[in-house]
């Protein structure tokens, strides 16, 4: 499984989506849009998404800290 969370500077849910992966020891790749411009434009155009965090779990993708998803894709149960 692949975890990759696309954050920015000053976000406090992009924060939050980190610390609660790293509590479930969920590992994950952080790309900051602020920093590369050709992660951003994916994170526009190709994954149509205008906001951080997003996080994509292998081909699937969640939109802001959006818990419910994230524990479906992950199997998180708590």
């Amino acid at each position: 499984m692949k975890v990759t969370v696309y954050t920015q500077p000053d976000c406090p849910p992009c924060q939050v989506v980190k610390q609660y992966l790293t509590h479930h020891d969920i590992s994950y790749e952080h790309v900051d849009i602020s920093e590369d411009s050709q992660a951003r434009d994916y994170l526009v155009y190709t994954l149509q998404s205008f906001s951080t965090p997003t996080i994509t779990v292998d081909q699937d993708i969640v939109k802001g800290f959006d818990l419910p998803a994230l524990q479906r894709l992950l199997n998180i149960e708590e």
